[in-house]
């Protein structure tokens, strides 16, 4: 009787597929471990098995498996469920959810090895001078893989001269699968056995005579053992007696030291632990109670507490009691930058029960958290991690906290799946029986709708810790102070004499601009003519630091030109402004000062955010400029001013959004300003100080706020009253887009009764060489989803299926935000 398995593909397909397996590899394989399986004409991928069983397929024949990777399954029933739920809901293929969900390293694919076959004679005078280098390379190899040829060579084209290679018979080709992960092994040392005798360490002693450097790291080593009373790696020992790894190696050669390996895990927080004993506020220990009394009856709670209000302290309370329950905590952040302070914040208190999980990490690092949290490791019992921790084998899963949960960042936007991980989280806590916490002090307003309807419990929180007060806003007419004159560059004088006053008492500033770079555009005076991106449909924004135009949208960058392009005049200038523009003005205008960037150029390293977030908080940075990272949940007690730059540039954006956004960043970027005794201040530049939203953050009216943007999004059809799918549509050729997505338009629109806008052109209707056009269809919340997918879904199929469509890119975004 023939034996199957059913497995998920790597790969962008909507599909799950059948491999055959024997017998005795049914009895042993296991849902949720991973196969190597041969798929297309010799390509091998890891496939992940979701289903055993005994169900020939009908449209292909079911190849054999190659090999089986596991010797347990390492995604747990769970994951598989929740997976299909995300492909199902956000209208993706699962390949694509399993693909953004394993790390990389635990997704092997196979690598393309050439060798030369032994038995074949060459003669070397036939060759030609590319196949000549490739015969000689592995003359010196036993095998090479594709990009070892590609740097021998050096071109990319190089398919030819193999295939050419292996028509003579010279070369074959195999492929190989590659297990990237490797543990992190430490090299300890020990003393032999033989001089571990009073008489052996006398002879010890007597052998090292002439030797003063290794009699001294022995004599340290013993000094170490008994401090310790633990093994002694060589790091250690060398950096201890201040000698080096060729004196160790020396010993180990004379064989008075031995060498063995310990595996040991590549983060470990131990060593930040701090015993001390939680307090909570009056304020704060309400709140606590009330969560407590809302997830008796609610499954999601939402707590509405003011910046620094310190939620921080009630979320460490409830993991206290969701681990002394056994249970796993998953603590989600919007930006890796926060999990920086908040991390040592909760190793303090719960040292190595904390993991981390976040794509600054390597590989091998998000390996073993991986398996650390599949084993219910102690290790792992607290997750911290950005959007994607969501995807680790949870097993025990008691309490899912999301702090600041009305972060866009929440939202995957490209490539597949394009989740939210506030929504996804939900229901994966639903399933563990779990609870989940939302915290903000400015909620999305489908959230806040939420709990407003009684589908989640609300707790707010409307005092700062220990009476802080919350900072005094003053705003600045720019229109004003440019007409009096009272600017200097982009400074108005007010901002200039805070940013004075604060330095003069050893207070620190944060300058919030939200766009990096120098300047959005140069300009040339005399013809007016802008420089462009070349493949996309947007001006090249000014880097001074680099001394270059980029694109922030494909990367395109070139050198600045010094005359321009169209009419070669040198009368170029730039317009508008940029964090690196206003650390530039800054620094003119305080020399002294120790100013710094915190912005996506200046955070591109592993450690960066760390480095820029320590030395601010030793207060070695004076004045901390950036962008939207500045504005989400970082601690500083000795801020006590923030300058908002520019209020315009946020509030004008074409998206239903915007407002909403404005008053989220401004109240976030505020929020940093006088988190200790002293009443901070916040100085907010701006055109229109008059401005709805600008008042709103001035007064701190969130419920006003709330309930005008309510009002707008249930007149014109937008979420909470209207959930959005948005489907984008790319191709090079413009016609063919226009007329294509026509098309699609007028089927949607036939088939559904709902409100359907486009085919519409985006505001950046080109990006690497693609024309772009959308189509919004609005389903009314009351209305159920899944029909209304299947008929968009069945729409896309159709449209597929047209031959002359079929090259037009396809994207679907569920819950568009």
């Amino acid at each position: 009787m023939p034996f199957f398995i059913e497995v998920i593909l790597p790969l962008s397909l909507p599909q799950t597929f059948t491999y055959s397996v024997s017998e005795a590899e049914y009895n042993y394989i296991q849902k949720g471990m991973r196969v190597a399986v041969p798929f297309g004409k010799s390509k091998i991928y890891t496939a992940l098995v979701i289903e055993l069983h005994q169900n020939s397929p009908v449209l292909y024949e079911a190849k054999e498996i190659h090999e089986i990777l596991d010797i347990k399954p390492i995604v747990n029933e769970f994951q598989i469920n929740h997976w299909q739920w995300i492909s199902n809901y956000y209208m993706c293929a699962i390949g694509d959810v399993y693909r953004g969900a394993l790390p990389s390293a635990l997704l092997l694919e196979s690598e393309t090895i050439i060798a030369l076959k032994n038995e074949t004679f060459v003669d070397e005078t036939t060759l030609a001078d590319d196949e000549f280098l490739v015969y000689q390379a592995l003359q010196q190899q036993s095998s090479l893989k594709m990009h070892d040829i590609i740097s021998i060579l050096n071109k990319k084209n190089i398919f030819p001269v193999i295939q050419k290679m292996i028509n003579k018979n010279i070369l074959f080709l195999q492929e190989e699968m590659l297990e990237e992960y490797k543990p992190k092994l430490i090299k300890y040392i020990r003393l032999d056995l033989h001089y571990q005798t009073k008489e052996g360490l006398m002879m010890l002693l007597e052998s090292l005579k002439g030797a003063n450097k290794q009699k001294e790291a022995v004599l340290c080593f013993f000094q170490l053992q008994a401090q310790e009373r633990k093994p002694i790696s060589v790091k250690q020992l060398t950096e201890t007696a201040n000698s080096s790894t060729a004196v160790v190696k020396a010993l180990v050669d004379k064989q008075i030291f031995e060498e063995y390996y310990i595996q040991e895990d590549r983060v470990n927080f131990d060593k930040n632990k701090i015993e001390n004993e939680l307090h909570l506020s009056n304020a704060q220990q309400t709140a606590f109670e009330e969560i407590k009394e809302s997830f008796i009856e609610k499954e999601v709670c939402l707590l509405h507490g003011v910046t620094s209000s310190g939620k921080t302290e009630i979320y460490t309370k409830l993991i206290e009691e969701y681990i002394a329950q056994g249970k796993q905590v998953l603590y989600l952040l919007p930006e890796i930058a926060l999990t920086t302070q908040l991390v040592s914040r909760l190793t303090e208190h719960f040292g190595n029960q904390v993991a981390v999980f976040h794509s600054k990490y390597s590989n091998n690092e998000r390996v073993e958290v991986w398996n650390q949290v599949l084993n219910s490791s102690e290790k792992s019992q607290i997750v911290i991690g950005a959007r994607s921790a969501l995807f680790l084998p949870f097993s025990n899963l008691g309490l899912i906290i999301v702090d600041e949960e009305h972060e866009q960042t929440f939202k995957q936007q490209d490539p597949a799946p394009r989740y939210h991980a506030r929504d996804a989280a939900i229901v994966l806590a639903n399933a563990h029986q779990s609870k989940v916490l939302l915290g903000s002090a400015t909620p999305s307003i489908e959230t806040y709708f939420n709990a407003q309807s009684d589908k989640y419990g609300l707790v707010s929180l409307t005092e700062r810790f220990g009476k802080v007060q919350m900072p005094e806003v003053e705003l600045v007419d720019l229109k004003d102070s440019y007409f009096r004159k009272r600017m200097n560059g982009h400074f108005s004088n007010t901002l200039i004499d805070a940013i004075a006053e604060a330095f003069s008492l050893g207070e620190q500033v944060i300058l919030f601009q939200n766009r990096r770079g120098f300047s959005p555009v140069l300009e040339c005076m005399t013809c007016g003519h802008v420089p462009q991106c070349q493949q996309c449909d947007v001006s090249l924004t000014y880097h001074k630091f680099k001394n270059q135009l980029r694109c922030h949208y494909c990367g395109y960058a070139m050198a600045k030109p010094t005359n321009c392009h169209s009419c070669s005049s040198v009368h170029l200038t730039t317009k508008g402004f940029g964090t690196e523009q206003i650390e530039l003005e800054l620094a003119e205008l305080f020399p002294s000062k120790n100013i710094k960037r915190m912005d996506q150029d200046t955070t591109r390293g592993k450690y960066s955010f760390e480095k820029l977030i320590d030395s601010f908080k030793n207060r070695e940075i004076h004045v901390l400029v950036g962008t939207q990272m500045l504005a989400k949940g970082l601690d500083f007690d000795n801020v006590s001013l923030v300058g908002i730059m520019n209020a315009d540039n946020m509030l004008y954006h074409p998206d239903f959004r915007a407002f909403e956004r404005s008053f989220q960043m401004m109240t976030q970027v505020s929020g940093r300003a006088g988190r200790s005794e002293k009443r901070g201040k916040v100085i907010i530049q701006t055109y229109n100080p008059v401005h709805n939203v600008i008042q709103q953050v001035t007064n701190n009216d969130y419920e006003g706020m709330y309930k005008e943007q309510l009002y707008e999004r249930q007149i014109y059809h937008y979420p909470p009253y209207f959930r959005l799918v948005k489907l984008t549509l790319k191709h090079r050729d413009f016609e063919k887009l226009k007329e294509g997505t026509l098309w699609l338009y007028q089927v949607l629109k036939q088939s559904l009764n709902i409100p359907i806008l486009g085919p519409e052109e985006p505001a950046i209707n080109r990006i690497r060489n693609e024309y772009i056009r959308t189509i919004m269809v609005k389903i009314p919340s009351n209305q159920p989803l899944q029909p209304t997918k299947k008929t968009i879904q069945k729409a896309l199929n159709s449209f597929s299926l047209v031959a002359q469509y079929r090259p037009i890119k396809v994207t679907v975004n569920v819950d568009f935000y």
